[in-house]
């Protein structure tokens, strides 16, 4: 006859507290998980399945009337300019007020009245281009401009000086005016390579970078694969530019969101331009302007690489819930022009807190109709 072994009264009290740990950790853990898991889809669909986007039609015969005898790239230009119509709409941004996302801003744009032409310059956004073809058009010769060394806003602005509010809305009236836009985070990648990580010596930048490098590097050492470098790195900027918004201190010109830079939805724009097409979008510009033989559609200062080929090497050094602010800084932008974070929240590391992470995706909810986008 086998005796029956008897269990340890230590071994017993330890299963029990595996046992706790296990069903703690479930209770906390998957309800975290379930809702990264609902929401972070919805933040990665495209706008176009917003309530106020045109749908896709799948024959000309389903177009708007307007839009039927329109080429591609015009019933493209055409739903873009639509959208931002309604986005501003629903998101209450066409309604005046005095605060920097209701008040109309006429400090950026370019008015060139002799070729009937107005445009707003989004840093970032094919602005070395166009301010080239805005001094061609001033009457400055591509010699002059290569060996000047005065920087071509400086001398642009000799041309086309600040405009006035009312001077500016006379002259939405009887020109072809047109915004250029990028993907938000593509571009505010763009500008701190350009700006801070091969920022200039003895410029505005450098000094920037320097004081980035004092306040944030302690807190970004700690992080996998961090290399100290002699500029800012990626998630150190990424601190400085949330503890910026956080503070409510004024951005950047070359990182500010475009919602508040042009206030696109207290002007009627003719072209939303992107990027992404900006070849077809150029010529119709061009086109459209009868500048054809005075500008050519390009894409100067192509800068350090590709932006684009860049996005994975560096968002995936930040995390989930800071991809999440970032969206927040630029939801806007995002659902102003049509953009989805589909491609970069995925590339983030998981946030060793959940709670971290949870806050990120529950900013979303806060009431942001006549306010701006709010960090934790």
């Amino acid at each position: 006859m086998r005796l029956r072994r008897r269990k340890r009264p230590e071994e017993s009290a330890w299963r029990a507290v595996r046992r706790c740990v296990v069903f703690f950790t479930t209770i906390c853990i998957v309800p975290v998980l379930l809702v990264l898991i609902v929401t972070t889809d919805s933040y990665m669909r495209p706008v176009k399945q917003t309530p106020y986007h045109r749908p896709q039609f799948d024959s000309v015969e389903h177009l708007e009337p307007n839009l039927q005898n329109l080429t591609g790239v015009e019933k493209r230009l055409e739903r873009r300019r639509l959208h931002l119509q309604k986005a501003c709409k629903l998101l209450g941004l066409n309604v005046p007020g005095n605060d920097s996302l209701h008040k109309p801003n006429p400090w950026e744009f370019l008015i060139d009245t002799k070729h009937n032409l107005v445009w707003c310059n989004v840093f970032k956004a094919a602005s070395t281009s166009w301010m080239y073809n805005f001094n061609i058009l001033a009457g400055y010769s591509p010699y002059f401009l290569k060996k000047s060394k005065v920087v071509p806003l400086s001398l642009a602005r000799q041309k086309y000086p600040r405009p006035s509010l009312p001077f500016l809305k006379k002259a939405f009236n009887n020109s072809v005016s047109f915004l250029i836009t990028r993907h938000p985070l593509e571009r505010l990648l763009s500008a701190y390579r350009d700006k801070l990580m091969f920022a200039l010596p003895h410029t505005h930048h450098r000094k920037l970078g320097n004081e980035i490098i004092v306040k944030y590097r302690a807190k970004v050492k700690h992080q996998k694969g961090f290399k100290a470098e002699k500029w800012p790195t990626f998630p150190e900027f990424v601190l400085y530019l949330l503890d910026c918004v956080k503070q409510s201190q004024t951005l950047d010109m070359h990182w500010t969101p475009i919602a508040e830079f042009c206030t696109p939805c207290m002007f009627n724009f003719d072209i939303i331009a992107h990027t992404e097409t900006l070849q077809e979008d150029q010529q119709y510009i061009i086109k459209k302007a009868h500048l054809e033989g005075l500008v050519e559609p390009q894409w100067r200062n192509a800068g350090h690489g590709t932006t684009a080929r860049q996005v994975r090497k560096y968002y995936s050094q930040l995390t989930r819930s800071q991809i999440l602010q970032l969206y927040h800084i630029y939801r806007y932008d995002f659902e102003l022009f049509n953009y989805s974070l589909k491609g970069y929240l995925e590339l983030g590391q998981l946030d060793d807190d959940p709670s971290t992470l949870l806050a990120a995706i529950t900013l979303k909810d806060f009431p942001q109709s006549k306010n701006k986008p709010r960090l934790y």
